[in-house]
């Protein structure tokens, strides 16, 4: 065997493997007008932001749905270690993106995407039974309003002395999924991702959904965010509603019906 002449058809052979991956790479082109393709700084991504007690691994329901349906789509992963971080987080996501995005927050995730949803970059929000705070809100400030029910997944809650709140196993299946099968609630127990404390108290300066087109999914059998406040939320933001029998986790028991709710948004934001 001459090595040289296999080393050079290796290098060869990984150059054109090269060529072809990013020519053929999902996402680079898109179907315009006509039928002819888009420049990928026209797409418009599909940015999924995560809620407290979990991590990106709650839309894998959702990703392969708008894949099928040839959706651009990210998944966050956040610290939870306070609003500022998380904003940090989903802003590096949002700068990697060659053109605009449509973000998309389930739970503590909808204030991340409140705060950093304002600059130009963004085409929309959509919340899923989410936090969607007014300009200087907090989620302490919204659980204080006494017109509001409390909500009774919150008695399952309790901090750690690293001023981290962490969700008792069995309030994943009585309040936080109550829908889902007792393997999957169990798995979401041990695999919660705590969130700091602190995060609950940080107040969002400049509410997105003021200047953005903003869609809100509610969730019916909501045992941790009560449906009056979803339902408060949604309309003070103007919100297009979609209602869907489901507990908090509705991503997952309703991944369908989600995944259409963000399929048709994007579909309007790219017209």
């Amino acid at each position: 065997m001459n090595f040289p002449n296999f080393q050079r058809l290796n290098v060869l052979t990984l150059a054109t493997a090269v060529a072809l991956s990013v020519l053929l790479r999902p996402g680079i082109v898109a179907a315009g007008p006509g039928g002819s393709e888009a420049p990928e700084d026209q797409q418009l991504t599909v940015i999924l932001v995560h809620g407290a007690w979990a991590d990106g691994s709650s839309w894998n329901e959702v990703i392969p749905l708008l894949q099928k349906q040839g959706v651009k789509v990210v998944a966050v992963q956040n610290p939870l270690s306070s609003l500022a971080d998380d904003v940090a987080a989903t802003q590096r996501v949002i700068d990697r993106q060659p053109g605009k995005v449509l973000l998309v927050g389930h739970s503590w995730g909808g204030v991340v995407i409140s705060a950093v949803g304002n600059q130009s970059k963004v085409a929309g929000l959509i919340y899923v039974a989410a936090f969607a705070p007014a300009d200087g809100e907090s989620v302490n400030d919204l659980a204080a309003n006494k017109e509001l029910p409390s909500a009774p997944g919150l008695a399952g809650i309790e901090p750690d002395a690293y001023g981290y709140l962490w969700m008792k196993p069995r309030n994943f299946g009585e309040h936080f999924a109550q829908d889902l099968a007792a393997a999957k609630t169990d798995l979401m127990a041990v695999t919660q991702k705590p969130i700091a404390a602190r995060s609950f108290g940080d107040k969002v300066e400049k509410a997105a959904w003021r200047s953005k087109p903003s869609w809100y999914i509610l969730a019916e059998q909501d045992h941790m965010i009560p449906l009056a406040a979803q339902k408060l939320m949604a309309s003070r933001a103007g919100a297009t509603v979609t209602s869907v029998n489901a507990g908090h986790a509705s991503m997952i028991a309703k991944a369908d019906e989600v995944a259409a709710v963000i399929v048709s948004a994007a579909k309007s934001l790219r017209t």
